[in-house]
């Protein structure tokens, strides 16, 4: 009566594999704050590239508004400060600041040439915004090249790929 072999029992059934779907909630979870990081990282980058191309085309108008200014006044003095002005406050918005703003005479002039093919500032032309201070007169001659240099220069900011992070 004892035999196992007659007694009602049934073989052990395993349960039925866990499934991958649906996923847990902390998956859904992780992925909400992926697809919100990613979001959120394209806004940043967006936002700022826009914020860099409108600094880079404010500065095109502020030079165009200079040498309205200048036709008017015919100041060469003023116009080259306001010149250098223009191209630093631009460099500030373009690059890290504590890379541009205490640049002066030399190495400001090196650092404007360092984005651009030729050295229009350092040997050329663009001298002449760290000798317009200390110079009594300056020729009318002088100036177009000047004007042509900083255009240039503010077309190669605008062609930089990397933006700065402030």
């Amino acid at each position: 009566m004892n035999d196992p072999q007659q007694l009602p029992l049934k073989d052990i059934h395993l349960p039925e594999p866990i499934s991958w779907w649906p996923p847990a909630p902390g998956w859904w979870i992780l992925l909400g704050l992926v697809i919100l990081g990613t979001l959120g990282t394209f806004y940043w980058r967006r936002r700022r590239r826009l914020l860099f191309l409108s600094a880079v085309s404010m500065s095109k108008r502020e030079l165009a508004a200079l040498q309205e200014s200048y036709r008017s006044h015919e100041d060469a003095g003023q116009f080259v400060s306001e010149l250098s002005i223009l191209l630093r406050r631009l460099s500030i918005s373009a690059f890290p600041r504590e890379e541009t703003a205490g640049l002066t005479g030399d190495a400001w002039l090196r650092f404007l040439d360092s984005i651009m093919t030729e050295k229009l500032f350092s040997e050329g032309s663009g001298r002449i915004l760290i000798e317009a201070p200390y110079r009594a007169n300056i020729d009318l001659e002088e100036v177009q090249p000047l004007v042509d240099a900083c255009e240039k220069w503010i077309d190669n900011v605008a062609r930089q790929d990397k933006v700065s992070t402030k």
